[in-house]
């Protein structure tokens, strides 16, 4: 997870003919390393398993999750065009991201690379992601998300945006990421769209080597939306931050004094985990 931002190009930037004619129509092939193909999850013949059985397939990859309630049904296609996946069965994505391989005995295998674009970095292991995605979801919890609820997530490429992700999933509540280069209008947009209670950002990230404020453009986005009742900031870059008392919450403070145990809850299958809002 490299650097504080996903940047677009800019109006200094240039590309030349080819690289335009590389990016409208790609022809070449790239074959993986020998040795990294032989211990890939899934190999080649598993086009001709699925083209051969495509339900059977997909059912012999969900039994590879821990669920709750293993799904009896692979599909149902009775109301075309919408298709209903292993609807009958209960499971929580955060556990399967992250508690069984603590369970497996694999917390101590490093589950998250950070690179700041400062220089700053951070190696998590499972075992930690574990209990910072647990104290999260037990903030997030205190701050009144319950499931169903939706959550906006306005933050750098920094590892609390992953952990606000999976907390998110763990107490069933919806997140919709948006790109932290989005306008304020953009944001209050997806905001109002998703009916988002709670707002997830930092005071800034960083940009080409310069820190860049994010507070202001949420602060800015949030007064439009008199639906969220509260604003959680990650103390990322140390920049001058107005607070609205009442309604803005640091991370730090809060996620840091919850309890590192919280048992996730089962949902179905179809239960929504994220809102994904095209760029247009």
């Amino acid at each position: 997870m490299p650097g504080d931002t996903t940047d677009t190009l800019g109006k200094g930037d240039v590309v030349s003919n080819e690289s335009l004619a590389n990016l409208l129509k790609e022809e070449r092939r790239f074959a993986p390393p020998a040795d990294l193909a032989a211990a890939a999850n899934v190999k080649e013949a598993a086009y001709a398993q699925a083209d051969a059985d495509r339900l059977g397939f997909w059912a012999e990859q969900a039994r590879r999750l821990t669920w709750e309630t293993e799904p009896a049904e692979t599909l149902d296609w009775t109301n075309p065009p919408f298709a209903k996946w292993f609807a009958d069965g209960r499971l929580n994505v955060a556990y399967n991201c992250v508690d069984r391989h603590v369970e497996a005995g694999n917390g101590e295998r490093v589950a998250l690379h950070f690179e700041g674009e400062p220089g700053d970095s951070r190696a998590i292991t499972y075992a930690e992601l574990k209990d910072e995605v647990s104290r999260a979801a037990n903030a997030l919890t205190e701050l009144g998300v319950r499931a169903g609820d939706r959550v906006a997530v306005y933050l750098p490429m920094i590892p609390e945006a992953v952990v606000a992700m999976l907390a998110c999933a763990r107490i069933g509540a919806a997140h919709s990421v948006v790109f932290g280069g989005f306008s304020a209008d953009a944001v209050a947009s997806r905001i109002q769209d998703a009916d988002a209670r709670l707002v997830i950002t930092a005071d800034g990230g960083y940009r080409r080597g310069r820190p860049s404020a994010l507070k202001p453009a949420i602060d800015e986005a949030v007064a439009r939306c008199p639906q969220v009742e509260h604003v959680l900031v990650v103390r990322r870059t140390g920049q001058d931050t107005a607070f609205t008392e009442g309604r803005d919450v640091w991370w730090h403070e809060l996620v840091a004094r919850q309890s590192a145990e919280h048992t996730p809850q089962a949902f179905d299958a179809e239960h929504p985990l994220f809102i994904l809002y095209t760029s247009g």
